[in-house]
């Protein structure tokens, strides 16, 4: 007796079924392992998803090294003299003076290619809570409360609407060829920020205990005195830093510190930002280029 056909080919469509869920499968997984991941923070005004748990203890802000650690770093420019160059000056005196008419130009070549200035405060909650940044953002920071960075760097810096941080080594307060308290207090009230650089300037990696409140508590006080606002932020002398330092400087609740270009410490990135120096022989397309390199 003659078996049914459907009986017959029953088992090659069978066979044929499974053969089609495998290939099937198989062209799945191919798919999925070729594509690739995205990064997780491709732009600082992206990483708003990425947020650091700040914590409380004894009234001390604690942060999440490892989410600093992953956003983005926001260029840092650190500017100390600016001014024309004198035949005096040597090689290395050039480096720490931007002849008048290169900031101008450095400025405007800023501004033209879309970059916004922004304050510690932006920086600080962009890097602990993942706030939005605008686009293109940038930090311009002055060191040593130099007389032109009022008079020079403050006129241009207005021309299209950036802001600076400026962080004052009170000794040097109202001497000839640096600002006055009023020059200070003006920064400040225009939207300015001011922060600390010390009294005298000194390396901190050779502070004993008596020299913390001569050069950390009391010029702190006396620039709040001036402006009327905490001083909440610190740029080291010299770029130049150790743990005893940062220690310091978080039991005097300051929110943040600033270092040159050296590498971050993974464990304290709040307090070692990076900056770089802009040496007065750079071309202004050589800023940007270092600017894109470092961070």
């Amino acid at each position: 007796m003659k078996q049914p056909l459907h009986t017959i080919f029953q088992p090659i469509i069978l066979l044929l079924a499974v053969s089609c869920f495998l290939t099937l499968c198989l062209s799945c997984n191919s798919n999925a392992e070729a594509t690739p991941l995205r990064p997780a923070i491709t732009h600082p005004v992206n990483a708003a998803h990425v947020t650091a748990e700040v914590k409380h203890q004894d009234g001390l802000s604690v942060v999440d090294p490892l989410t600093v650690m992953h956003h983005q770093q926001v260029p840092i420019l650190c500017y100390h003299q600016i001014r024309d160059w004198s035949p005096s000056d040597s090689k290395t005196a050039k480096d720490y003076i931007v002849p008048v008419e290169k900031f101008r130009e450095q400025m405007k070549a800023l501004a033209a290619s879309g970059y916004h200035t922004i304050l510690p405060d932006q920086l600080y909650d962009y890097l602990v809570k993942g706030t939005a940044l605008p686009s293109k953002p940038i930090l311009l920071t002055f060191d040593d409360t130099r007389a032109e960075q009022f008079t020079i760097a403050r006129e241009e810096m207005n021309r299209y609407g950036f802001k600076g941080v400026y962080f004052i080594m009170t000794v040097s307060l109202g001497r000839p060829g640096y600002m006055t308290k009023e020059e200070v207090k003006q920064l400040s009230y225009e939207g300015n920020v001011i922060g600390s650089h010390t009294w005298n300037h000194s390396n901190v990696k050779n502070y004993t205990a008596k020299d913390w409140p001569l050069q950390i508590d009391k010029p702190s006080q006396q620039l709040e005195n001036i402006i009327g606002k905490p001083i909440e932020y610190f740029a080291y002398p010299f770029g130049l830093w150790n743990k005893a330092a940062i220690e310091q400087l978080k039991e005097r609740h300051f929110k943040a510190a600033f270092q040159l270009s050296e590498k971050r410490d993974e464990n304290d990135p709040m307090f070692t930002i990076r900056r770089i120096i802009v040496p007065g022989e750079w071309s202004t397309s050589t800023l940007q280029r270092w600017m894109a390199n470092s961070f």
